[in-house]
C-alpha cells in the first residue's frame, strides 16, 4: 500500500505534475524555484496528496502561497507541509549563520528590530539565538522582559544562555544590574563581548543574531574583523541624518570586506487611525535610494506602529500575534534566509518528500 522510492514515480501524471509545479514555483523566497531529491510515499486509495518539503532556510509560513499556487493548477487535493533543516556548515562552533544588525546612529530601533527579526526567524522554524553586543546600553533583557534575571553556570568556564519564546539570548545587562553604568575603555568592551560570546554555551544554532552598538568603534570593529558573520542587515529610518549614519555603517562593513545582507527602514511611515492614509513622518524613499545605490536590497518598511512599543516595552512575543505589521518581520526573515542559503550553498537543492495518504 506504501511505496519509498528514491525519485517521482514517472508512471504517475499526478505526481510528475506537482513536482513539476513546485520546480517551476517563483518568488522572491524561491528565486530559482522549488529544486530537490524527491522521496515519494503514496496510498492510492486516498484522494489527498501531502507534501512534504524540507526547507534549507525559514520559510515556513510559505505554506499557504504554495498550497494556492498547486490549487491553481491541479484537479486534485494537496497538502503541503515546510520544515527547515539547514545543512550543516557551521560558521562559528556549532552556529551555521551569524547575522549583524547594525544601524549608524542610536534610536532607529535596532534592537527592537534585532529582536523581532530573531522570533520571526525562529517562528519560520530555525533554532535562533540573539547576542547583545551593545556593552554600554544593553536592551535585550528589556525587549524579553528579562530584567533582573541572571544566567546559571554550565561549569567554569561556560554559561547557559536565557532562555525566551525558545529564543537563547545572551547579554552584559544578565550579568550587570540595570542601574548600573559600564564605565569600561574600549578594549575592556570589547574583551566583555568576547566573553559573551564565546563563554555561552550556544548549543547547535541555524541563525545567531547580534544586535549590534550603535556607530563605527572598537566594539563593531572586533566583531566584525574576528567574527565569521555571514553578513549585516543595516536598520535606519526615512530621515536624512538616519540614512548619513547609516551610510557611515555600510562604507565600515565594505572596509572589512563584510557583506551587506540588505537594509531595513524602520519608522517607514504611519497609518492613520482614522482616516487609513500613509504619513510618511520622517521622509519618504530614503532607505530605498540607499539600499538601490549600494545595490542590496530594501528588506522591509515597517512602520511607526503603537503596539511594537507597547509589546516591547513589556517584553511580549510580538511576532506570535500575526497581523500586518509582524507581516513584514516575518518576509523580512524568509528573504534573509533565503538569501544566505542562495549565496552560501549555491542553490545546491531542497529536500521535498511527497505522499499520498
Amino acid at each position: 500500500m506504501f511505496g519509498i522510492k528514491s525519485l517521482f514515480s514517472k508512471e504517475d501524471p499526478v505526481e510528475k505534475q506537482i513536482i513539476e509545479l513546485l520546480s517551476g514555483y517563483r518568488s522572491a523566497i524561491f528565486p530559482m524555484g522549488i529544486q530537490s531529491e524527491w522521496i515519494k510515499q503514496t496510498n492510492k486509495e486516498s484522494d489527498c496528496w501531502q507534501v512534504r518539503i524540507e526547507l534549507p532556510f525559514a520559510a515556513r509560513s510559505q505554506t499557504a502561497l504554495i498550497q494556492s499556487y498547486l490549487a491553481e493548477h491541479l484537479k486534485v487535493t494537496t497538502n503541503i507541509v515546510l520544515d527547515t533543516q539547514l545543512p550543516e556548515a557551521y560558521k562559528f562552533k556549532k552556529i551555521k549563520h551569524i547575522i549583524l544588525v547594525a544601524s549608524g546612529k542610536g534610536g532607529v530601533g535596532k534592537s527592537t528590530t534585532a529582536v523581532n527579526f530573531a522570533l520571526a526567524l525562529q517562528s519560520q522554524g530555525a533554532n535562533v539565538g540573539l547576542l547583545d553586543a551593545d556593552i554600554y546600553g544593553p536592551s535585550i533583557p528589556s525587549l524579553l522582559g528579562l530584567v533582573g534575571e541572571q544566567p546559571t553556570a554550565k561549569d567554569d568556564k561556560m554559561l547557559n544562555p536565557m532562555e525566551k519564546y525558545g529564543l537563547k539570548s545572551m547579554s552584559i545587562g544578565y550579568l550587570v544590574p540595570a542601574e548600573n553604568a559600564t564605565v569600561w575603555r574600549g578594549p575592556m568592551a570589547s574583551q566583555a563581548l568576547n566573553q559573551l560570546l564565546n563563554e555561552t554555551d550556544w548549543g547547535d544554532l541555524d541563525y545567531l543574531i547580534v544586535d549590534m552598538p550603535p556607530g563605527t568603534g572598537d566594539i563593531q570593529l572586533t566583531m566584525t574583523q574576528k567574527l565569521p558573520a555571514s553578513g549585516a542587515v543595516i536598520v535606519t529610518t526615512p530621515q536624512d541624518l538616519a540614512l548619513a549614519d547609516a551610510q557611515k555603517g555600510i562604507a565600515m562593513f565594505s572596509q572589512v570586506n563584510l557583506p551587506i545582507i540588505g537594509l531595513v527602514e524602520n519608522m517607514s511611515f504611519f497609518n492613520c487611525t482614522h482616516c487609513g492614509e500613509k504619513n510618511h513622518l520622517f521622509g519618504q524613499d530614503g532607505g530605498n535610494q540607499l539600499a538601490a545605490r549600494h545595490g542590496v536590497p530594501l528588506l522591509a518598511e515597517i512602520p511607526l506602529d503603537v503596539n511594537i512599543r507597547e509589546e516591547s516595552e513589556r517584553g511580549a512575543n510580538f511576532i506570535e500575534n500575526a497581523s500586518p505589521i509582524t507581516e513584514h518581520y516575518t518576509y523580512c526573515a524568509q528573504l534573509v534566509s533565503s538569501m544566505l542559503f542562495l549565496q552560501s550553498h549555491d542553490n545546491q537543492g531542497v529536500k521535498i518528500v511527497v505522499t499520498d495518504d
